[in-house]
């Protein structure tokens, strides 16, 4: 066994050991996604919306809300746990690397805010009628540039905070307004249209659109992916570039 796949076997069963963090990951979205359906309204046509159904709109919004509880909420207090006690700085004088505990904590929620995903989109076809995406590869892209700007979101963070407390923090004033941007409250397509315009720069809000055009059956705009990818890679270059092993 590599000493990779050894450090995420292990850090598998520790994740394991948070019911907590995975509640907020994995069955929170979906929770949330069954009380609006519960409201009646959103189960009904809007005309205001393409004939659309509100609930139809939040089975995207839930699936990116996944990506940010598990990237920015749930990762960022774990890595800097581990650097503030001293565990990445151990693990350099040894042949394992703390990169590969990093990387294996970046693949476990990255793995568990998808199993959310597909959650999400069950209960909304099983419990709601709400249609499976059209277009699948564009739903899968737009997906992964979503989980990839949260992800990035959290290592950016952990970067320039110097201690957990200080990481939990920064992260929930970082969390609301990025469950904003991805529509949480308002669906981003229900937005007035220079709030949408303005949202539709920002990572979740492009992500939330690209997202709704795949589910409706159309590949996403290239602007949006384009917006989304742009987002993550600013803020990986960020993280890389600030992150202290110490």
């Amino acid at each position: 066994m590599s000493a990779s796949t050894a450090v995420l076997k292990a850090e598998l069963r520790l994740f394991g050991r948070e019911p907590f963090s995975l509640f907020w990951i994995v069955a929170f979205p979906s929770v949330l996604l069954t009380i609006l359906g519960l409201i009646p309204s959103f189960r009904e046509p809007d005309a205001g919306l393409g004939g659309s159904r509100v609930i139809d709109l939040y089975v995207p919004v839930n699936v990116l809300l996944a990506m940010i509880m598990a990237g920015i909420q749930a990762l960022p207090p774990v890595l800097s746990g581990y650097r503030e006690r001293g565990i990445l700085r151990r693990m350099s004088t040894t042949p394992v690397r703390p990169a590969s505990l990093l990387t294996a904590q970046i693949v476990l929620h990255f793995a568990a805010a998808l199993g959310s995903a597909l959650l999400v989109i069950a209960v909304g076809r099983l419990a709601f009628d709400v249609a499976l995406p059209g277009q699948i590869p564009g739903y899968l892209l737009a997906l992964l540039l979503g989980a990839l700007s949260a992800l990035a979101i959290g290592a950016a963070v952990t970067a320039v905070t110097p201690t957990t407390k200080a990481t939990t923090v920064v992260g929930s004033i970082v969390f609301f307004p990025m469950m904003f941007l991805a529509g949480v409250w308002v669906p981003v397509q229900a937005m007035p249209g220079v709030l949408r315009g303005i949202v539709e720069y920002f990572p979740f809000g492009a992500a939330s659109q690209a997202l709704n055009q795949a589910a409706e059956g159309t590949w996403p705009d290239w602007t949006h992916l384009g917006v989304t990818a742009a987002w993550a890679a600013v803020l990986i270059a960020a993280a890389v570039r600030w992150f202290r092993w110490e």
